[in-house]
């Protein structure tokens, strides 16, 4: 399959950096950006070619990746919509939903909508993939192959869920950083410099999620072999439970799904 990403961004960088690594030909690859300094770089950095009108890079392709900022699709949506011909069309625009992807194509409905994160910078993202009524199943595997170049996917039924991928998975990465970072603050305070603290918190953080990932059992059950009875961690998380951290956890994930959701509705008034 040709590809054509429309918008030379961070993602769609992600996006053709692993396509590459996995030994996808540059040749296959074209890039629609309109900044001239954007195009260079894209160049120079994947050897892919990189054009500034939308009729030059879909012309020869079969699929075309939507990755520019969410307020700017509707307006290059509307120019793609006399340029389709039998393409699959992805959109990675945060927020907008497939039905008025599909409206501002003139009805076009070969739509996946993928909701990826940005460890997609470092080959580690997770992917939520929703596909329209008009995706063949070759179609979605095509879909899948450019977007597991980055990470790991998952489908899901319903487009509705993709809220609540992007609640914990798309904005997950800061609740992360979030632990890290006072993970960080506390072994300062305690007396290690700030290149051990920081050494400490983020090895600390990735072993435990490759322990969780290798492991069959779930994260209560890891969590419980850890906290020995009467021992720090138990102490710990004590104060964790009596200050309401996961409960505080999960407010915050259900009121990223509700932002979602009106982002979806503002975006789709357009």
């Amino acid at each position: 399959m040709n590809i054509t990403f429309i918008g030379g961004g961070n993602m769609a960088s992600a996006l053709i950096g692993g396509l590459l690594q996995q030994g996808y030909l540059p040749t296959r690859i074209c890039v629609v950006e309109t900044s001239a300094g954007g195009r260079e770089r894209i160049k120079q950095a994947f050897n892919v070619e990189a054009v500034a009108e939308l009729f030059q890079g879909v012309a020869n392709s079969n699929v075309v990746v939507l990755a520019v900022k969410p307020q700017q699709l509707p307006a290059v949506a509307r120019e793609l919509a006399p340029l389709l011909n039998n393409h699959l069309v992805i959109s990675i625009a945060a927020g907008i939903c497939a039905k008025d992807i599909s409206r501002w194509l003139g009805g076009y409905t070969r739509i996946v909508r993928a909701m990826p994160n940005t460890p997609a910078l470092v080959g580690a993202a997770v992917t939520g993939l929703y596909a329209m009524a008009g995706v063949h199943e070759a179609e979605r595997g095509d879909a899948e192959a450019i977007l597991a170049a980055v990470g790991s996917i998952l489908w899901v039924a319903h487009e509705e869920l993709l809220h609540a991928v992007t609640a914990v998975s798309g904005s997950g990465p800061a609740y992360v950083f979030y632990f890290i970072e006072a993970m960080q603050k506390a072994a300062h305070e305690l007396g290690l410099d700030a290149a051990q603290a920081r050494q400490l918190s983020i090895d600390t953080f990735v072993g435990a999620a490759r322990l969780a990932s290798q492991s069959s059992e779930d994260a209560a059950t890891l969590r419980a072999r850890v906290t020995s009875p009467g021992g720090t961690t138990e102490r710990a998380i004590r104060v964790l439970e009596d200050e309401g951290v996961k409960s505080a956890i999960l407010r915050a994930i259900y009121v990223a799904n509700e932002r979602s959701r009106e982002l979806g509705d503002e975006f789709g008034k357009i």
